[in-house]
């Protein structure tokens, strides 16, 4: 079932005041297909907005479950979608295949980057290249080669630096007993040749001994790259690189509350600003403390030292929002997100909304 272009209103917003995002797609889970999961953007050259995402199979919805990449397409703008699966990856891995990254190259190729997972010692970030608009695709080609294990990998996180080096930041979840253990250990892994061949970054070192888990990384304005990465803390942590993702600062602890939860960074071409979204939770409400609730949205106009416009799109408490997408049209911001009901699993719905770029910078309506 797909609902399109149907506005949703949150619990924050009893008094009339219309909400920021404009649902246009969601992906419930339904027979043989208990959830659908994390997926990721691009824009083909003929204006068409693809989406692709992770399509479970049989009856269970967990991590490791049976997975299939499937796609979605949008001709307006991200304002309706189609409405049948088209199949993109079968499930090659021998648990499946999940958490999408898509990315349009600067010499006009499509890269598709998607986990691999064979066991809960076995995951490895895969690539494949279209060069005919994501009709077909190469062989899939392994990104990390160097080390064996588990490596994560989100969706939407690989990226390309103005200089034209690939970069993605992966966490290494050591499990020397044959079991995914939580903790891991951050490294990057990049590119030079269009994503032919991938070298590994110096680890980053974790001071506080703070769980992290699931980086992502953006480039800014004077050509650093900022990590950013989901911890235990009870904040964001973060991690920079002068040297184009070889070496990286220790990580220190941002001003982003957030719980064990990933956060998403991108660039908004209409300002230059930076859009942040995340789960605006720091604890203080028992109901909710370690929760991925609410989901939130922020402006920064100084390069991730300052966020603003701070704005909940999702607020209900018992809700589960997280494993964002974020892709920017020229004058929108379409954002998938992994949802769910309880009574099914937090992470078996797929939701994607649309929000108006200018919005984002609007003032909030407060009661009298």
């Amino acid at each position: 079932m797909i609902l399109s272009g149907i506005p949703i209103f949150t619990q924050a917003q009893t008094s009339g005041q219309k909400s920021l995002h404009i649902a246009v797609m969601q992906l419930p889970p339904g027979d043989n297909n208990p959830r659908n999961s994390e997926g990721d953007f691009v824009t083909l050259k003929n204006g068409r907005i693809l989406f692709v995402y992770s399509h479970y199979t049989g009856k269970s919805s967990g991590d490791h479950d049976p997975a299939y990449l499937a796609s979605r397409y949008s001709d307006d703008g991200g304002k309706t979608w189609s409405k049948e699966d088209v199949t993109v990856v079968e499930r090659e891995g021998t648990m499946n295949v999940m958490s999408v990254s898509l990315l349009r190259l600067q010499n006009g190729c499509i890269a598709l980057f998607y986990l691999k997972i064979n066991s809960e010692m076995d995951c490895i970030p895969m690539m494949r290249i279209s060069t005919d608009e994501a009709k077909t695709w190469s062989n899939p080609i392994a990104c990390i080669t160097d080390k064996k294990g588990f490596f994560v990998l989100n969706n939407n996180r690989v990226i390309q630096l103005k200089n034209g080096r690939l970069l993605m930041a992966v966490a290494l979840h050591d499990n020397e007993v044959g079991k995914f253990i939580i903790h891991g250990r951050i490294f990057s892994y990049y590119s030079d040749d269009n994503g032919i061949t991938w070298h590994c970054g110096v680890e980053v070192q974790n001071p506080s001994g703070v769980i992290a888990q699931e980086p992502g990384v953006i480039e800014l304005k004077d050509g650093t790259v900022m990590m950013f990465i989901r911890t235990s803390s009870g904040f964001q942590q973060l991690s920079y690189s002068k040297d184009k993702g070889q070496t990286w600062s220790p990580m220190v602890t941002s001003k982003i509350h957030s719980p064990l939860s990933p956060a998403s960074i991108t660039r908004l071409p209409s300002t230059k600003d930076l859009l942040l979204v995340w789960n605006n939770n720091d604890g203080s409400n028992p109901q909710t403390k370690g929760e991925r609730t609410p989901l939130t949205v922020a402006v920064s106009k100084d390069e991730g030292k300052s966020w603003e416009h701070i704005t909940d799109i999702e607020s209900d408490p018992l809700g589960h929002y997280c494993y964002i997408a974020l892709h920017c049209t020229k004058k929108d911001v379409l954002l998938s997100y992994c949802t769910g009901p309880p009574k099914y699993g937090h992470l078996t719905e797929t939701n994607i909304s649309l929000i108006r770029q200018k919005d984002l910078y609007k003032k909030k309506k407060t009661g009298n």
